[in-house]
């Protein structure tokens, strides 16, 4: 009766084994020898993960059943197709000890001598020295790429692949929602748990297009590849990256605050428009509270003192709406303002070299305290722990230096404050259309307090939409030329922006 065996195939990756060449050749070469030997093969195991780490659950199965009597004796290619550790040789070797006959086809040895066993070991022992090699050139390779500023592993989630030795791009369509996730996150309105649902919706999902699992979705605000820095997990140790950031580092340390536990979730309520907006003067303690009485909603304080406070919905809209009105400016003028601002930095144009050199010294700086850490490390001066936290920080310190060097080459504060009001103002324009939350956003990028006692509604605002209401008075008092309101315009937002009103 002839012997039964096993029959052991492998590659290491799923690459090769949709390719399938390997595995073909495998078999062919396997089912040869059975036939040139006259060898049955009762079961065949196939298996597409490497032999370089312990764990292979079909090459243990295979094992335990050897071990159980289930065959005579195993047949596989190569010893390296086996094993390429020492502790799944070791145990093979005490299948062989056992009386287990194992095979290899393209390497004839006589296991059962002693001059064979060491022919084996020592193959065994060149193939996990072969891993060894490999494992320490694909470090040098990847901390090659660290040390180039380059992410050598599969893009984060918002950013796109570009092929090897190639920074990681934005992605044009999830890029955007995972900005918006850091910036929602920002408002400590929201738990990941809920914004995992909310952004699912938009489209920053698992590939199945289910929301992504909250551990996933974690990931994301902790990781400080979004603002331009690249963090190994398994070691801590931090690199400058040189591709382009999605958020800015103000943003990232917000979130960071956040996450470290130092702000309270904001509670919300989504019944009502003016929910906890609306503060009590009288008690300066409460905002007041939505409710619905026939049919209408009101605003009332339930402080024990403050029982007179209450407001109807309906008025509270119509005073909020001629606020907003008076506020607003009309198309012609901020286009004349525009224009001034316009010329106003051009002229500063000049003036921000003096500060771009003082940056680059400062990055400069940077560097020299980087490679001095790095010499304290060599010496043992530092330990890793201590270095890979200094480190961390100098970089994250550098990468704000960066991006306000980087601002300078695109725009003034002015330019910026520019564009943010001239974004507000158009919704101005159009606030009688908003409905509920695109409202109450709206109130909010121009209010920083609203308040009410028995008699009024008072709102504080922003610069420089205080200055404007204030200047708006003026104008209604007599006749102003539009050059000079323009003008008036112009230095209110220039002194905003230079932080003197």
């Amino acid at each position: 009766m002839k012997k039964s065996y096993f029959a052991y195939i492998r590659v290491s990756t799923v690459r090769q084994s949709e390719r399938g060449s390997s595995l073909v050749e495998q078999r062919s070469a396997i089912e040869a020898y059975a036939a040139r030997q006259d060898l049955s093969i009762s079961h065949w195991f196939e298996e597409t993960e490497t032999a370089a780490k312990e764990g292979r659950h079909t090459f243990a199965s295979m094992l335990q059943k050897l071990a159980a009597g289930e065959a005579d004796g195993l047949i596989v290619h190569k010893i390296d197709r086996s094993a390429r550790n020492l502790r799944d040789w070791a145990n093979l070797g005490d299948l062989i000890d056992r009386g287990v006959d194992v095979r290899f086809v393209t390497d004839n040895f006589d296991l059962l001598s002693r001059g064979g066993r060491l022919s084996a070991d020592i193959q065994a022992v060149v193939a996990a020295d072969y891993i060894r090699n490999l494992r320490d050139e694909v470090k040098k390779g990847l901390y090659g790429r660290l040390k180039q500023g380059i992410y050598p592993w599969p893009a984060p989630v918002g950013y796109l692949n570009r092929g090897r030795a190639q920074t990681k791009a934005i992605d044009p369509i999830l890029g955007p929602l995972v900005r918006q996730l850091f910036e929602r996150y920002a408002t400590n309105a929201a738990s990941i748990d809920a914004l995992r649902f909310e952004f699912a919706a938009l489209g920053l999902c698992g590939k199945n297009g289910k929301p992504f699992a909250v551990n996933t979705l974690s990931e994301v605000p902790n990781n400080p590849f979004y603002m331009g820095v690249i963090r190994i997990k398994t070691n801590g140790e931090t690199y400058s990256g040189i591709h382009e950031p999605l958020i800015s580092k103000t943003l990232f340390d917000r979130v960071q605050t956040i996450l470290r536990g130092k702000t309270v979730l904001k509670a919300k309520n989504h019944q009502f428009e003016f929910r906890q907006m609306i503060r009590c003067s009288a008690c300066g303690r409460r905002t007041l509270t939505g409710e619905r009485q026939k049919g209408r909603t009101y605003y009332r304080c339930h402080g024990r003192k403050c029982s007179g406070i209450s407001w109807a919905g309906e008025t509270i809209a119509t005073r909020v709406d001629t606020m907003l009105t008076s506020i607003r400016l009309s198309e012609g003028d901020i286009g004349d303002v525009g224009d001034m601002i316009a010329e106003e930095c051009r002229s500063k144009a000049s003036a921000s070299e003096d500060l771009k050199t003082s940056l680059r010294l400062r990055l400069q700086n940077i560097d020299d305290k980087l490679n001095r850490l790095t010499d304290l490390l060599v010496e043992d001066v530092v330990d890793k722990a201590t270095f890979n936290a200094r480190r961390e920080k100098a970089l994250i310190d550098r990468q704000g230096i960066a991006q306000k060097l980087s601002a300078l080459d695109t725009a003034f504060p002015l330019e910026e404050l520019f564009e943010k009001f001239e974004r507000t103002n158009t919704e101005l324009l159009r606030h009688e259309l908003l409905r509920g939350d695109e409202k109450r956003n709206l109130l909010e990028s121009v209010c920083s307090n609203f308040a009410a006692d028995a008699q009024n509604l008072v709102f504080t605002l922003r610069n420089p939409f205080h200055e404007l209401a204030k200047l708006a008075n003026s104008w209604a008092s007599g006749p102003y030329r539009d050059d000079v309101r323009t003008f008036q315009i112009f230095e209110i937002l220039k002194r905003t922006a230079e932080g003197s009103v």
